[in-house]
């Protein structure tokens, strides 16, 4: 009997609020986006101002709706160096077919959802139909759509750039729900802040309370082992590579409605930091691990230390150093919360 009872009370062992917190994939970055904002803020007291917080805001803010999709795509065990160049993709069909083929912009805007959204199932179809690598899948979707952004542009408008997207009709209405400003405090922020909150909360939601939530996990975890328990994992990764191009296409319909305009080349290389992002964040480079709230706070460093240094007043060459500074920590520190929480779960 006395047995019986030690068994019971190990299954219902309260872990104490500091392993809890060791396990958590978010841990890391919260204490470095604290201590990057306690570090700019006695440089330069500008950092901390209305004005100089809205500034680091801004970028964080449509990194962070990116970083949070590609964390759901790295927890699902997989990657998309495709996901930057879709950005401009995105931008380009909206400014294309609104000022060349003279579209409603919203509807502009729907048919620039439909094309990435396909992209995105492409890309996942390859994946989970081939077996490939994602790395290999993405690069050299990466590659076509590079050419295609670049080749078609200046075929159907003889130049890289599209302009003229502001005298469009509808455009007010679609700045307003993609691109405008609300004040706070008496400083104005841009309405991405907002959608990137948004974007964090739902994901957050998905990952821990939704049946596709524990898929996503298992999938990354162990894509066998899932399988064999009845997870639909190829459904599973086609829609998450979705999930990264209909972020895609929200933060390139953003840029392209708030610039006026859109380059061919826009995009291009930020693939990259959304990953470092979602890997500050907690994200291990394994799959299976990790968290929409800290892929959020790893853009948060990553807005913060770019304006920092330069309210610090140094020379903006150093920013590389830190970002490489700050991905070698974060991949360090999630493996330690990796063993830690291997071990915390043996024991």
């Amino acid at each position: 009997m006395g047995a019986v009872s030690a068994t019971a009370d190990e299954r219902v062992a309260k872990v104490s609020v500091f392993r809890r917190l060791l396990m958590k994939p978010e841990l890391g970055a919260v204490i470095g986006a604290i201590l990057i904002f306690l570090f700019f803020s006695f440089l330069s007291p500008v950092f901390h101002s209305a004005a100089g917080i809205a500034n680091w805001l801004d970028p964080a803010s449509t990194i962070g709706i990116m970083a949070v999709a590609v964390a759901m795509l790295m927890i699902g065990g997989h990657f998309d160096l495709s996901a930057g160049v879709q950005i401009g993709s995105a931008g380009l069909i909206v400014g294309i077919l609104t000022t060349h083929f003279h579209l409603f912009i919203w509807a502009s805007i729907a048919v620039s959802l439909v094309v990435v959204l396909a992209i995105g199932a492409f890309n996942g179809y390859l994946v989970v139909r081939t077996g490939l690598p994602s790395f290999i899948i993405t690069l050299a979707t990466f590659l076509m759509l590079q050419g295609l952004n670049l080749g078609l542009t200046k075929l159907i408008i003889n130049t890289v750039q599209v302009g003229g997207i502001r005298e469009e009709p509808g455009y007010d209405s679609a700045k307003a729900v993609f691109a405008s400003q609300f004040t706070l405090f008496g400083q104005e922020f841009q309405i991405t802040i907002l959608w990137w909150i948004l974007w964090t909360a739902l994901a957050t939601w998905i990952l821990m309370h939704t049946r596709f939530g524990n898929w996503t996990f298992a999938t990354g975890g162990d894509r066998n082992a899932s399988r064999n328990v009845g997870v639909p994992v190829k459904s599973t990764t086609i829609k998450l590579f979705m999930i990264v191009s209909a972020a895609a296409w929200f933060v390139g319909t953003t840029e392209a409605l708030r610039l006026g305009s859109m380059q061919a080349n826009a995009g291009f290389g930020r693939e990259l930091i959304f990953i470092v992002a979602a890997v500050i964040g907690g994200c291990l480079l394994t799959g299976g691990y990790g968290s929409a709230i800290g892929a959020a706070i790893g853009a948060l460093i990553f807005g913060m230390t770019s304006q920092g240094i330069v309210y610090a007043g140094w020379d903006s060459d150093w920013f590389k150093f830190f970002l490489g500074a700050m991905l070698l920590l974060a991949v360090l520190s999630n493996e330690y919360v990796r063993r830690r929480a291997a071990t915390q779960k043996k024991g």
